[in-house]
Order: C-alpha cells, then sequence, then structure tokens
C-alpha cells in the first residue's frame, strides 16, 4: 500500500488494478453499481495523512494515528456519480467523503459530506498537502426539484431559503396515528453509534445529495461548480471507522434500450405531449363509443386522432414543470344524460360539465377543493348504483372522507362524509373494496383499512383497523398509489395489493389471515423491493404512483397493472432511480400452492418507454372482449389495446 503526498492525479494508472478488486454487483439499494470493492487488498489506492487503513474480506478499515486524520483516495475520477457505503465508527464518529478532489493552489480542494456527530452536512473544503483541512465553506441548500442549482440569490429574502425534504411535495410525511406504526415512520435521525449506518449520495451537476439510513438526515448542498472532476476519497479523524460495500456508478452514460412493446397489447399514441398524470374513459359525444380525456384534451373514439378541447392548459417540460391535472374520472355527474369530467387538479378536484355537443370548452366547477391527497378514488360507497368519490383532506395527519354530488345542484360544493378521525390521512396510498366479506365497501390507506358500519356509510365514524399497508420512504412519507381488493390465492378472503411507495421502491400483497374468532390480520408478501434485493422477474421499479386491475389474461383472476412514474419529481435526483426506464407492467395474478401465501406475480412488460403517471385506467375501448390500457404521462397519452395471442 503506498503512501503518498503528492497531487492524488498522479494514481489515475491504477485504474485497471482497482477494476480486478470490484464487483459487478452490489447491496447499494437505490442504484445498481457498477462496481462494489470486495477485496483484501488496497492496491491501487493513495492514501494522505495519518491514518492507517487496511482490506479485510471486502471491508476497508480506517484507524487515524494522530492529527486530523487522513485520507484514503480512489484512483478512478468522476464527476457526476452515485456512490454508497455501509459504515460503522466505534466511539463518536468522525468520517466522510469527497467528491471531486482536485488540485488547488493550497494544496485540494473538493465537495465535503461530513459523517461527523453532530455535523451532518455539506461542505467545500480546502485541503493542504498533508491532508489536513484549512478551510470549509457550508453549501448553501438546494431546492428539491432540479437538477443544477441556480447562483444563490443576491437579494435573499430573511428566513427563507432552508428546504425540507420530508413532504417536499405535499405528498406526505409522518404522520399521527392512534396505534404506532413504526413502518411507516422515519428512521431514528442520526448516525446510528456502535452499528452499521447506509450512506447513499448521489454528486450531479453541481447538487449532492446524501441519505443517511434511508432518511434525509442531510439538507442536499449546491455547489459553484458543476463541472469538476476527480476522485472520491474516504475520510477518518477519529476512532476506527470500518466501510463495507462501497460501491460507485458512473452517471456520465445512460442507457437508452430499444423500445419494447407487449405482444399482449397494439399501442397507440394519441398525444405526443406532456398533458396529465391521468386519463380515463367515457362516451363524451354520444355516438355508442368510448372516448378518452386526459387533462385539457378529450380524443374521440374510434380512431382517438381527433382531439377536442375542455380548457386551456398548456403542455408541459418534463424537466421542470408538473401536469396541472393528476387523476380524471368520467361520469354523468350532472345527471342530464353527458358524460362530464372530474378532474384533480395538483389534489383539488374541478367538475367539467359536458356542453352537449356544443363545441366550446366546458364549463368549471370547484366541487372538491379541499382533497389534499394524490390518489382519489371513483367507487359506489353506498350501493345505490352512482358513485362517489374517496379522498384523504387536512394535509399530513388529516382525516379521509368520501364526496358526492348534491342531485339538486351538482355544480355546488359536493356533500361529503369524514369516516376517520384525525391523524392517519396521507397523500399516497387509496383503496376501496370489500375487505371482510359483508357486503359493504371498505376503505384502506397507508396506515390500514375502515370498516363500513352496518348502519350505512353515513353513519358516523367508520371503525378502524391498523395496520402498515405502506412503508416510509425518504422524500414523500409512506404510501403508494391505488391498493386494489380480491381474493388473489383462491382462499374466498379478500387479499390486498399495493405499492409500499408511491416515491420509493416496494410491491407487496397482503394475504388476510383470519382466526377462529373472525378476526382480521394480513401477512405482508413481498412481491419486489429496491435493487439490493431478488426481486420476481429480476425486475426493480421505482415510483409506481398508479396503479390498477384488470384480468389482462383472461384466467379470470385479477391482474396488477403499475409501472415508473418518471421525473416524477421533475428531473432531479430528489427520488431514486430518476433516470430508470419509464416502464408500464402487468403482474399477473398466478394461484400456486407451493409459493408464499399461494399465489405469485409473475411480470410482464407492457411499454418500457411510457410508465404510469398518477392514474391507469383499463377498460374495453372497442367491445371486442379484451382489456386495453390508457396512461398519460410526460411521454405522451397512450392506448394500449388488448391482443389476442395466437
Amino acid at each position: 500500500m503506498s503512501r503518498s503526498r503528492v497531487w492524488v492525479g498522479a494514481v489515475s494508472c491504477a485504474v485497471v488494478a482497482i477494476a480486478a478488486l470490484l464487483t459487478a454487483q452490489g447491496p447499494a439499494n437505490e442504484f445498481v453499481p457498477d462496481t462494489t470493492f470486495s477485496g483484501s487488498s488496497l492496491n491501487g489506492w493513495t492514501t494522505i495523512g495519518a491514518v492507517d487503513w487496511q482490506a479485510q474480506s471486502g471491508e476497508i478499515v480506517g484507524r487515524p494515528r494522530a492529527g486530523q486524520g487522513g485520507w484514503l483516495v480512489l484512483g478512478k475520477s468522476y464527476q457526476d456519480v452515485n456512490f454508497f457505503t455501509r459504515f460503522r465508527c466505534t466511539g463518536p464518529c468522525q468520517a466522510g467523503v469527497l467528491f471531486r478532489m482536485q488540485k488547488s493552489q493550497a494544496g485540494m480542494t473538493g465537495v465535503y459530506v461530513s459523517l461527523a456527530d453532530g455535523d451532518l452536512k455539506t461542505y467545500r473544503v480546502t485541503l493542504d498537502a498533508e491532508g489536513r483541512m484549512t478551510g470549509r465553506e457550508a453549501l448553501r441548500p438546494a431546492a428539491p426539484f432540479l437538477r443544477v442549482a441556480p447562483p444563490p440569490d443576491p437579494n435573499p429574502v430573511p428566513g427563507r431559503g432552508g428546504f425540507s425534504m420530508v413532504g417536499a411535495g405535499r405528498g406526505g410525511g409522518p404522520v399521527t396515528l392512534p396505534t404506532p406504526l413504526p413502518e411507516l415512520m422515519p428512521p431514528p435521525a442520526g448516525i446510528r453509534p456502535d452499528d452499521w449506518n447506509l450512506l447513499s449520495i448521489t454528486m450531479d451537476a453541481n447538487v449532492v445529495r446524501p441519505i443517511l439510513n434511508r432518511s434525509y438526515d442531510f439538507i442536499p448542498g449546491a455547489t459553484d461548480e458543476r463541472d469538476d472532476y476527480g476522485p472520491i476519497a474516504l475520510y477518518v479523524g477519529g476512532g476506527e471507522v470500518r466501510f463495507a460495500d462501497v460501491s460507485f456508478k458512473d452517471l456520465h452514460f445512460r442507457k437508452n434500450p430499444p423500445e419494447q412493446v407487449s405482444s399482449r397489447f397494439r399501442m397507440q399514441r394519441i398525444d405526443e405531449f406532456y398533458q396529465s398524470w391521468g386519463a380515463a374513459a367515457g362516451d363524451f359525444n354520444k355516438d355508442g363509443v368510448l372516448d378518452v380525456v386526459a387533462g385539457p384534451y378529450y380524443y374521440l373514439g374510434p380512431t382517438y386522432t381527433t382531439r377536442g378541447e375542455i380548457d386551456i392548459s398548456p403542455a408541459q417540460a418534463p424537466s421542470t414543470s408538473f401536469a396541472r391535472t393528476m387523476i380524471d374520472y368520467a361520469y354523468d355527474f350532472t345527471g342530464d344524460g353527458w358524460t362530464d369530467v372530474l378532474a384533480g387538479e395538483s389534489r383539488p378536484m374541478h367538475l367539467y360539465v359536458n356542453p352537449k355537443g356544443e363545441n366550446h370548452r366546458w364549463a368549471k366547477y370547484p366541487v372538491l377543493p379541499q382533497i389534499t391527497s394524490e390518489v382519489a378514488l371513483m367507487r359506489d360507497i353506498d350501493g345505490d348504483g352512482k358513485p362517489e368519490i374517496v379522498f384523504g383532506t387536512g394535509g399530513i395527519g388529516g382525516t379521509v372522507a368520501f364526496g358526492w354530488p348534491d342531485p339538486a345542484n351538482p355544480t355546488a360544493p359536493w356533500l361529503t362524509h369524514t369516516i376517520s378521525a384525525p391523524g392517519p390521512a396521507h397523500g399516497h396510498g387509496l383503496g376501496a373494496g370489500d375487505v371482510n366479506g359483508d357486503g359493504r365497501i371498505d376503505v384502506l390507506q397507508a396506515a390500514g383499512w375502515w370498516e363500513q358500519p352496518a348502519a350505512g356509510p353515513r353513519s358516523g365514524l367508520w371503525a378502524y383497523h391498523p395496520y402498515a399497508f405502506g412503508r416510509w420512504g425518504r422524500s414523500e412519507g409512506a404510501g403508494g398509489s391505488e391498493m386494489v381488493v380480491f381474493d388473489v390465492n383462491g382462499d374466498r378472503l379478500n387479499d390486498v395489493v399495493g405499492g409500499l411507495n408511491a416515491h420509493g421502491f416496494g410491491l407487496a400483497w397482503f394475504e388476510q389471515k383470519r382466526d377462529a374468532s373472525g378476526s382480521i390480520t394480513f401477512e405482508r408478501h413481498m412481491i419486489m423491493d429496491d435493487f439490493s434485493t431478488k426481486n420476481t422477474g429480476g425486475v426493480t421499479i421505482t415510483e409506481m404512483h398508479a396503479a390498477t386491475m384488470a384480468d389482462i389474461d383472461g384466467d379470470r383472476i385479477p391482474d396488477f397493472v403499475t409501472g415508473k412514474r418518471l421525473f416524477s419529481h421533475q428531473e432531479s435526483w430528489v427520488d431514486p432511480d430518476p433516470y430508470g426506464e419509464a416502464v408500464l407492467y402487468v403482474f399477473r395474478t398466478v394461484r400456486n400452492s407451493r409459493a408464499p401465501g399461494g399465489a405469485e406475480f409473475v411480470p410482464e412488460l407492457i411499454h418500457n418507454k411510457s410508465g404510469v403517471g398518477s392514474h391507469v385506467t383499463a377498460a374495453d375501448l372497442n367491445n371486442d372482449g379484451l382489456v386495453d390500457i390508457v396512461t398519460s404521462t410526460n411521454r405522451g397519452t397512450f392506448i394500449f389495446w388488448g391482443q389476442r395471442r395466437r
């Protein structure tokens, strides 16, 4: 192992030696590494300062001798990079990671992520030739939904400028629950003493985003330099520090695989622009053929090549803006015989009244302005043949409710009924179905399910049954998209299928269990987790922000349709794997007595260049007996026509 006081760029020739010590896979949960250190030798690394470094069975161990400690420098340079490690400090932690180490007049400089107790921050640091820190300047906070941070404001407003990632998109944060559900709460803040800690860092453009133990202990930092290029270095300044599974992914190259469409479907792209996150089907011109609505436009069947404008809303730019419409539903809400549109526009819902064949934009009414959840469901809650809208209101820690139009005045603010006490409502994760088999529709959210009372859905609060149908995620709390309720394994008990986190990882089905007294519990069976786990079919998807169920393969058992919401928080690294393929998948339900719970979900790719938004529609548009899927995303608006397999 060499010891050097000279500029670390001299070791760049050691890249080949380092590659021999690295494996192709590692346990990094948020990305698939190019390389993961697994060796027992530090050949090809360079040391600076007074630390004894050693490699032991894939771990890198640093033990300071004196002074301010020192550095272990990788003999490969990066500009934009994903970095992961597990680290463990003996005693108080004095450690860190340096990115883009470069020669300066005083010695060296770089972007530094401090892993010190009480000092979880990002800095621009300068080092002398001995590796001692001669200066450090805290990086300014970086706003969440952007890739490149702008220059600092020359006239800042006092009290502004700080950013919190928890609930950054108004979609979620910790909730107050009558029964604690640890899966829905953030992990304890700070470094775990004398224990392993997970650290993922993205250094991209001029923003560094550290994630400690899958939560936001750090505020992302912005530096003035966005094009620096240099090695990564590990720092130890006090006590022994162990680094395991040190992993890297160079972000300079990004793959763009060829377009794929399943043989089960024929794809028709009916709009090439980013108009909406949701789409619905309804007969808007009363010709007996289903049409499609997505945001400001409706598309006339059977060709879907002619569109009419409902409202003025310009197409959006996926990198820097959000579509106004998140959810669309089609139904004759006014009772005049013409199909209207109910649109969730940045959460509050507006009713667009069909102009009855007249060629002008539709009148708009704010009928459910109190909605704060990013998911709202249209279901017939009371069994009268007319749908209600189920939603969350009041923001984080609010309530669950449903609403319906007043038949005497359907364009006025709708009537509502609250079914939950304050506390459990969340921006993500919502379902409706008969959980307990009593013939009445129950409501589910990330924090459990509410049983519809026998006296009727408007007879006070519903009985609450706590259960974690979601999982905490670092940027938007807990909860996924739409949860579906059906008998997965054929035991005549309805189960639940849903994503665990709309801006992270996790897809599961929850097998219903009953004891001798009839009490209901659930057992979670993971279908798909993160990049560090073995997932069904080798498929890993992040940001499953929309889902639905439909019998795709014709076996009379519902299947689960979901996919990735690409650039869910614009073009930024707020969420994991932001540049992953915009996939749309069906997870076919296959009953198998040898599988855990008696069933498995087999993933089949539908399309890899569109993904999902916030709402997916499954319908038989052309009345041929096959399910068609309609999506609207920042890649456009699509119909996937069901095809008979030969």
